[in-house]
């Protein structure tokens, strides 16, 4: 995993939607690259049970969107702004509960992290040879969304988690940049916006 060419991307403009920041997080175990993600508590107002990267709204201390990201991984599974080392971010990324996601990715250390069970129903690092794994992968195109119109759903099912949605797209994104995989051109099959979802 490569994540020399992060630190080159320019900043987008969040103008229009509630301003929100996640921290994707590379964690070396083992010798190899693995990402730490969250499950979201089961009793949450939004997106409740998905698999996330820690983070969540801009607050007014924080200075920066980089300083939402580290604070909300701190919050949420006890990741220390000071052991982060923040090496670029990803494309900004909108929600369907109308937020405009600006994903940093940075380097933290191979250590137990424990969730806030407030917010956070378990922590998943899962590796990055398993999230590239073609078995692991599926996609599928949604059609006829009211606000979003037909748009790729991306699905990872790595270790009985299966990572989809916003945070989809953003491993993704991730791993095109920073690794050989690439999604294929086509997706696995086309449904409805109302279709039962495969996970």
């Amino acid at each position: 995993m490569d994540l020399s060419g992060l630190r080159r991307h320019a900043p987008q403009s969040l103008a229009g939607r509630r301003e929100a920041a996640v921290l994707a997080p590379v964690i070396a175990r083992g010798g190899e690259a693995h990402l730490l993600f969250t499950k979201r508590a089961a009793h949450l107002g939004e997106h409740p049970g998905q698999m996330s990267f820690p983070g969540g709204g801009r607050e007014p201390i924080d200075r920066t969107l980089t300083d939402t990201a580290l604070r909300e991984a701190d919050e949420e599974v006890g990741m220390r702004p000071t052991e982060v080392d923040v090496l670029g971010r990803l494309d900004d990324t909108r929600t369907s509960s109308q937020y405009a996601v600006r994903p940093f990715v940075g380097v933290a250390p191979d250590r137990e992290y424990v969730p806030d069970e407030s917010e956070v129903a378990e922590v998943a690092v899962l590796s990055v040879d398993a999230l590239t794994d073609p078995a692991n992968y599926e996609s599928e195109r949604r059609v006829g969304h009211p606000e979003y119109g037909d748009h790729r759903v991306h699905y990872f099912h790595v270790d009985g988690y299966t990572v989809w949605g916003v945070t989809g797209r953003m491993v993704v994104q991730l791993l095109e940049r920073t690794t050989d995989w690439r999604a294929p051109s086509e997706p696995d099959r086309v449904v409805g916006a109302d279709a039962e979802l495969p996970i």
